[in-house]
């Protein structure tokens, strides 16, 4: 007697996401794509070094373009229409992908800059004497 076979993933699939929200974090050393639905809850994500970039390449907007390509084509596919961006971090990727999100045909409602800024932050290591 054999098992049926059980269909992974179909939750997944199943849920219609009309509107969502785009996070894109550029470092210098990588580029990570996130959609989510306007709760917060993660629907699709992608990373440089997911779309098949290795080392110091994953760093550059190439790469951003690809990563940002790759997590909206899963999602067009889920009905999103409408989605918002928010961009946080001082990489080469950040213009990048938000010119690969524009061109997708996903209509934005704003694009944020959320890069977390210091208010005076931390304390400077004490100058060194030679």
């Amino acid at each position: 007697m054999t098992k049926p076979i059980a269909k992974m993933g179909l939750r997944k699939n199943a849920r219609r996401i009309p509107k969502g929200v785009i996070h894109v974090q550029a470092s210098f050393n990588n580029t990570i794509v996130t959609i989510t639905d306007v709760r917060g809850r993660v629907v699709s994500w992608a990373s440089a070094g997911t779309s098949g970039f290795k080392g110091t390449r994953k760093g550059t907007p190439y790469a951003a373009q690809a990563t940002a390509l790759n997590v909206i084509r899963t999602v067009i596919d889920q009905g999103m229409q409408r989605a918002e961006v928010m961009i946080k971090g001082p990489g080469l990727g950040r213009d990048a992908a938000l010119r690969a999100i524009r061109r997708s045909g996903i209509l934005l409602s704003f694009v944020r800059d959320v890069t977390p800024m210091p208010h005076n932050g931390c304390r400077p290591p004490k100058k060194r004497r030679v």
